[in-house]
Formats: C-alpha cells, sequence, structure tokens
C-alpha cells in the first residue's frame, strides 16, 4: 500500500537544518570537510541514510547532541539517500554553494530554521521525499516600511553592504 506520511522535523531553537538527497556513501565525509573548511566556527551534526547494501544511517560531526539529534530525524524521515544537516552558530547561506556543489549531492528540499514538515511518499519498497512544508503561510505584502527593515537587516547581519 502506498502513502504519503507528514513527518514533523524536531530540531533546537536557533539551530538550522539542511534537508537534501545524495547518492553515495561518501556524502558524510564530504559534507562534513565542506562544513568544517568553510565554516571551522561551526557546530553541526550531519546523518544520511544509505538506500542500498546495509542500509545503514551514517553520521558525523563536532557535536553529540546534534548528531543524536539529526540521526533520530533522519529515521523518522524513514528515506533512502537522504542527508540531514543540522547547524548551530552558522547560517545555511554560508555553505550552501558549497553543499550544492558536491558531487553527490542530487538535490536540497529545505534549507531553514523554520517549523519543517517532510512529506514522504512509502510503498513496499521504502520511502522517499517528496517535498517540505517550511514555516508558514504569508499573512500579507511587504511594505516601504517593511522594505526597509529587510535591507536594514540584511547589512546589520552582515550580508549585504
Amino acid at each position: 500500500m502506498s502513502q504519503v506520511e507528514e513527518v514533523k522535523l524536531d530540531f533546537p531553537d536557533g539551530c538550522n537544518v539542511i534537508l537534501g538527497y545524495s547518492h553515495f556513501i561518501k556524502t558524510v565525509e564530504d559534507l562534513t570537510e565542506i562544513i568544517a573548511t568553510t565554516r571551522p566556527d561551526a557546530s553541526f551534526a550531519i546523518a544520511f541514510s544509505e538506500a542500498s547494501g546495509e542500509r545503514l544511517i551514517r553520521w558525523d560531526g563536532n557535536n553529540k547532541k546534534l548528531i543524536d539529534i539529526a540521526v533520530e530525524n533522519i529515521k523518522k524521515i524513514g528515506a533512502g539517500h537522504t542527508f540531514l544537516i543540522i547547524l548551530e552558530n552558522v547560517f545555511p547561506i554560508s555553505i550552501m554553494n558549497q553543499i550544492k556543489n558536491c558531487q553527490e549531492v542530487g538535490r536540497i528540499f529545505a534549507a531553514t530554521s523554520n517549523p519543517l514538515y517532510v512529506l514522504v511518499y512509502r510503498n513496499v519498497q521504502g520511502g522517499g521525499v517528496v517535498g517540505v512544508v517550511d514555516g508558514y503561510s504569508p499573512l500579507g505584502t511587504e511594505n516601504e516600511v517593511d522594505i526597509e527593515k529587510r535591507k536594514s537587516l540584511l547589512r546589520r547581519i552582515g550580508y549585504k553592504k
């Protein structure tokens, strides 16, 4: 029987996550190297679920608490070749281009600190991520004051000059 299941990810307030699809066991080591060399100050965890062979959850990182959380979340998702990165003290924008350029990474589904639900299609073979619900629906459209606030925030946090 086939079905789509909604899986809510649980991660600490103040952390960001990157959820993606990758095709090879080498992913864990490559993503670890990317994060460690791009943002040495990052506290992070990676969990990756194999889709064949031993079908283990592979993991790495430099924060045991985040590693445990990443592994538990990837177990809940239960989809092959899926990876989850949990970041503390760094925004995904700081590493996204490098992650997307990793030769094993096929897709990024989400990069967020918002509440995140993963839509997983399940059948007799297993599960696969079909999409995400990231955060909340919009409440309106920005006005001139909101535009100034946005521009000011980006300059204050160093993403624009």
